[in-house]
């Protein structure tokens, strides 16, 4: 039986249910919801299908992360590159379903049809005695992760927009419908055109109006048309990379010990899809599939990075950059291609504002009069989308934006917390000393590639800093 701690603070910050974009496009049907101990869904209610679920998934796991992931290979090696992702992927599914078997458990403890990630986090806690009375923290601390994490993958997509808008704009008067190999594995650039940073400013009107979309139901034709033309240039960055592989192959087996953990932290970005777990089991009509469906779906997700990050370094070679994207020729064919998937990663954002939008805004627009409520509700949306194009401003360099984010976020959310709520969760169940053994590993792997990520990624994003401050002085110098 849980403690009386567990009290209504409505109106705090991070005390409402974690919201996801799943939410939004797929809201769960009117109707009871399942008890758990008979794990199905009841009376009329109907819920997601198993393929439903499985785009779904592939949809929460798949974006800016997979486009940099041959250079995280590069980083980390051509052999060791592709095994540590297989094993990062075998460590971030087991999360996962630890994830998913607690919020069973303490949900049935509790007598909750399904628990949101905090929701299991508090009630894990308060399962521990010493820990009860600070239970809401654990809540709390989950959302703040959440809301950083979404936050960090919005200031990507402020950087990858401006990139390939900015290298395709700058190619215009070269770009020809002749796509032979680049031997340069760069995209010409024929025109300087404006810092990227400016084409941030210019994205950023269109990016607010669309979070000011009062539902994101509207969206859903465009969200779909956009997971089409994404998956089309997939195969098409596929196509181009699988053909134009240099034999022979002579690049380096294992990389510098020191670019390891940047490795690491585009790895964990990419994979962090744990957020979407939860909330996709909870709208299963057949729940008890979930797990088919998580094996099967992070299954095809750890082909697709290993398979593009092996063949795009592959193809590429040391010029690989922060997005393989970045690396296609100059034909109209590959340019669409970064066109179509700045169109998909455009009507992307507006999903991953939600879930910060929702735990954030809601607390401060009760606090105020009625008629306000709009004004305010637009103005908070506005203040963070302006907030999150600042920080992609002062940091626009896509590569180590998108591994300071999986070091900084992604690392507690994917590896850390999991295998501790297991431990919290079943600690009076007898956990073997084997198990916990494990899920302290596991852990301690999280928090290592946290901190030295996270030191190597700043260290980086300074040095490159210093790098072009130092360019343009000696140019002003030579003026």
């Amino acid at each position: 039986m849980m403690a009386s701690s567990d009290v209504d603070i409505r109106g705090s910050l991070f005390s409402d249910q974690n919201p996801s974009e799943m939410d939004a496009l797929c809201p769960s049907p009117p109707g009871p919801s399942r008890p758990q101990r008979h794990y199905e869904r009841i009376g009329s209610r109907t819920g997601t299908s198993i393929c439903q679920t499985l785009i779904h998934l592939l949809k929460g796991n798949i974006g800016t992360g997979l486009l940099g992931l041959p250079l995280a290979v590069k980083n980390a090696g051509l052999v060791l590159g592709p095994v540590s992702l297989l094993c990062m992927g075998i460590i971030a599914v087991h999360c996962m379903r630890l994830l998913v078997k607690c919020s069973h458990h303490l949900s049935a403890k509790v007598n909750r049809p399904s628990l949101t990630y905090g929701e299991a986090v508090q009630y894990g806690m308060e399962n521990v005695p010493w820990l009860r009375r600070h239970s809401q923290w654990g809540k709390r601390t989950v959302n703040l992760f959440l809301i950083i994490t979404q936050l960090g993958f919005c200031c990507v997509y402020f950087v990858f927009l401006s990139d390939n808008v900015k290298q395709v704009v700058e190619a215009a008067n070269a770009t020809t419908f002749s796509c032979q190999v680049n031997h340069t594995n760069q995209t010409q650039i024929l025109v300087k055109s404006f810092d990227s940073r400016l084409y941030m400013l210019c994205f950023l009107p269109a990016i607010i109006l669309l979070v000011f979309t009062p539902n994101l139901k509207y969206l859903a034709p465009l969200s779909l048309v956009a997971n089409l033309v994404m998956t089309a240039s997939l195969i098409l960055i596929y196509f181009y990379s699988l053909t134009n592989i240099s034999y022979p192959i002579s690049l380096p087996k294992v990389g510098r010990a020191k670019d390891y953990p940047l490795f690491f932290g585009t790895a964990i970005f990419a994979f962090e899809g744990i957020g979407v777990v939860l909330p996709l089991e909870n709208k299963m009509q057949r729940p008890q599939s979930f797990t088919l469906v998580l094996y099967l779906g992070m299954g095809i997700v750890t082909f697709l990075y290993i398979s593009l990050g092996t063949i795009g370094y592959m193809c590429f070679g040391d010029q690989i950059g922060g997005s393989i994207t970045l690396n296609l020729p100059n034909c109209w064919t590959y340019q669409a291609v970064k066109l179509l998937y700045c169109f998909g990663i455009f009507i992307t954002f507006a999903l991953q504002f939600y879930v910060p939008a929702e735990i954030l805004i809601p607390p401060v627009v009760a606090r105020v009069p009625e008629r306000w409520e709009t004004a305010v509700d637009l103005l908070l949306r506005t203040v963070l989308v302006i907030f999150t194009c600042a920080l992609a401003i002062l940091i626009p360099e896509l590569d180590l934006v998108i591994s300071l984010v999986g070091s900084v976020s992604s690392s507690f959310l994917a590896l850390i917390f999991p295998p501790l709520l297991q431990i919290i969760a079943f600690h009076t169940e007898g956990l073997s000393p084997l198990v916990t053994a494990k899920n302290v590993v596991i852990s301690l792997v999280g928090l290592v590639g946290f901190l030295t990520g996270t030191y190597i990624a700043i260290e980086e994003i300074i040095n490159r800093n210093a790098e072009k401050h130092q360019e343009t002085f000696s140019s002003y110098m030579v003026q």
